[in-house]
């Protein structure tokens, strides 16, 4: 076997260890497994359609809009947004698809269908197929060989402003869906809509890391100790000395996942402007880790609701963390 045919071995036992995973509800090792088989071949979209649909909405729709720069006519990618979409309360929809960077035609496309959503033909019941075509198109996808001719991936989103759209890869085959799909069930993953109102946040949090043992790569957020602390499992790898929000701007705490990632970027909030922002990793609305150049004052609350770090520590975590990445808050 030649070492080309072995990655292209262990990507597609990857992905199907993701889909076990799904079928089991371990979420969390689906998305370790999908990223593996990211890290495999990240010119593929199906590990990152594995992620969207084992992730909570707002970092599903940055894992589907990743699919959907790799194949700007991936048609699961498309579908995977849509219910993405639906599955958050409607005041969020349109902040959601601004943060994941979906591009505009499609975000148009998705929000007047979205002031529906209350409709009872609209409901988890009829959305699940939809998700169930994309768990069968992801197998389909993740079961071709590997080779030059799958199309190159962009840019990562966090890297632009905007979302342009790659030259349209030339393909071999096109399923076509029909109306109603009816995927072979040993390739469809077994997702369930979760019915909560901000299905992306658990605001429970673990101050014991051997909880998290099999999480893989994570964040701990001490809000006491004013301290961030990367794991393998449970493991510490770095710690770090932070300044997190103040008692007027608390952090909140609880468990997330990061959904946005910038090398730089600006921020502003009442009274203050900070442009050029560095190492930003959003994991709650407006709630990220950052690199700080503005104070030194770490070991003191200080922000206005964000992790600040010292930016040679930020940019060390920013490259060990990824989309999806569980940050972990806690007093």
């Amino acid at each position: 076997m030649t070492p080309s045919q072995a990655s292209g071995t262990d990507f597609a036992e990857a992905l199907e260890a993701a889909r076990r995973s799904l079928e089991r509800g371990d979420k969390s090792g689906a998305r370790r497994m999908a990223r593996h088989a990211a890290a495999l071949n990240p010119r593929s979209e199906a590990p990152w359609l594995f992620l969207a649909a084992a992730s909570e909405p707002r970092a599903g729709l940055a894992y589907a809009a990743r699919a959907l720069e790799i194949n700007p006519k991936s048609r699961p990618a498309r579908k995977a947004i849509r219910w993405l979409v639906r599955r958050l309360p409607r005041t969020e929809q349109k902040a959601a698809l601004q943060e994941a960077r979906i591009p505009e035609d499609l975000a148009l496309s998705i929000l007047p269908i979205e002031a529906l959503a209350s409709r009872r033909w609209l409901s988890p019941a009829v959305l699940l197929p939809a998700l169930i075509l994309v768990g069968g198109m992801a197998l389909w996808l993740g079961g071709q060989p590997v080779d030059a001719r799958q199309p190159q991936m962009a840019p990562a989103l966090a890297d632009k402003a905007t979302l342009t759209p790659s030259p349209t890869p030339t393909s071999t085959y096109t399923p076509t869906p029909t109306d109603t799909p009816t995927p072979t069930a040993t390739l469809t993953p077994t997702i369930t809509p979760t019915p909560t109102v901000r299905p992306n946040v658990s605001w429970e949090y673990t101050t014991d890391p051997s909880t998290l043992a099999n999480e893989g790569r994570w964040i701990n957020v001490d809000l006491g100790a004013q301290q961030v602390t990367a794991y393998e499992g449970a493991n510490p790898v770095a710690t770090f000395v932070v300044s997190t929000g103040t008692w007027r701007h608390p952090t909140v705490t609880g468990q997330f996942h990061i959904y946005l990632k910038y090398p730089s970027t600006p921020m502003a909030g009442p009274g203050y402007y900070l442009p050029g922002v560095p190492f930003t990793m959003y994991f709650y609305r407006g709630y990220a880790l950052h690199g700080t150049y503005w104070h030194n004052n770490f070991g003191t609350p200080m922000s206005h609701g964000c992790v600040n770090l010292r930016t040679p520590d930020a940019e060390w975590l920013y490259d060990f963390a990824s989309i999806g990445t569980l940050v972990n808050v806690h007093p």
